[in-house]
């Protein structure tokens, strides 16, 4: 049986995905007690909180004031952000897997990432442009590109190995322009490109939580009330037509959820390589292939865990690794082990 068959026909899911609706809280409370500040360590927030809730009161204003600015301008944001990207990148990684019915593609391979790290480079370089609108255009302007180089008219579905090549050529050709944005630039941009492109959340503002959350809202309600529909893309064009779905139009709008998703990401926290790839395929191990369950879990589990990484980018050692590093050490491996362990049709 093929991959795209036991997306739809194994529906029944392992564990419920609403065991995982509490994670989220617990994450975020731990994570309140992450962070470099030395004014503000574990035991000190419990008392903050407390005070905060009016049971006891240990601090004066001032000390207070200032814990209060720590928990709430510095690191709730970047909490929040990184909550944000880590579900908009898994939940587009599991859309695009079931659109393109392969399990090893997700919007770095198909050059969606390096199209709107391109895009929001260039706006960031130029000054005056809009960061997230530029990064969506070239995203968009990425994946299409990857789709024209794959798509071949005498067979009746693009391959698996069609589409990673093309996707890798579009990705060569966009981190080519963003280097050629690198050179050009003067010191102090290129200095916050590189920063950046390495996947950034140390950076993390209110303002960078406000202009990602209305779009990545949109995208992932929007993959949200098509989670039962990718289960019948997944069986292919002509399975879904037979049925009453019209193919085209429903991947003309799943693309654009996908790519509003990452270009969202990618503007607000930089390049995160590799995590819509192995994240959809964690959150089907525990709740199964059906989509109805898997996507609704990968929001959860896909914020979760990255920003459980992040928290051990932040304390691991002294200094702060950028947590695009951390995916890439993870997704790498995994991906040689998908390719190693799966039993895929690479015609």
């Amino acid at each position: 049986m093929s991959h795209a068959e036991l997306l739809v026909t194994e529906v029944k899911a392992k564990l419920p995905a609403y065991w995982f609706y509490p994670l989220p809280i617990v994450l975020i409370f731990i994570s309140m007690l992450i962070g470099p500040s030395k004014t503000l360590s574990a035991w000190q927030y419990s008392q903050w909180f407390m005070q905060w809730l009016g049971v006891a009161h240990f601090f004066d204003a001032e000390q207070f004031a200032l814990m209060q600015n720590i928990i709430f301008n510095v690191r709730l944001p970047r909490i929040l952000l990184t909550f944000m990207v880590g579900a908009a990148l898994a939940t587009a990684g599991n859309g695009l897997q079931a659109l393109f019915r392969n399990p090893l593609v997700d919007s770095y391979v198909l050059g969606i990432s390096s199209g709107a790290a391109f895009g929001a480079a260039l706006a960031l370089s130029l000054g005056g442009w809009s960061a997230n609108v530029s990064a969506f255009v070239f995203g968009l302007s990425a994946v299409l590109l990857t789709y024209l180089f794959a798509f071949q008219k005498h067979e009746s579905q693009t391959s698996l190995v069609m589409v990673i090549l093309s996707g890798m050529i579009v990705s060569g050709l966009f981190l080519a322009g963003l280097t050629i944005i690198q050179y050009l630039s003067d010191p102090l941009k290129l200095q916050a490109i590189v920063q950046w492109t390495m996947g950034n959340l140390h950076q993390a503002t209110w303002q960078k939580v406000h202009y990602a959350i209305v779009p990545i809202a949109i995208g992932l309600i929007g993959l949200y009330l098509m989670r039962w529909r990718l289960n019948l893309l997944a069986l292919g064009a002509e399975e879904a037509q037979a049925v009453g779905v019209n193919p085209k139009w429903e991947q003309m709008i799943l693309i654009a959820l996908v790519t509003l998703c990452t270009s969202t990401s990618v503007a607000a926290a930089g390049i995160i390589s590799l995590y819509g790839l192995f994240m959809p395929h964690i959150v089907r191990m525990l709740v199964g292939p059906d989509h109805r369950a898997s996507i609704p879990a990968n929001m959860i589990l896909g914020g979760s865990c990255l920003l459980l990484i992040d928290n051990f980018s932040r304390v691991l050692l002294t200094f702060e690794i950028p947590i695009g590093i951390f995916t890439m050490l993870l997704g790498a491996p995994f991906f040689l082990i998908l390719m190693k362990t799966q039993r895929m049709n690479w015609s």
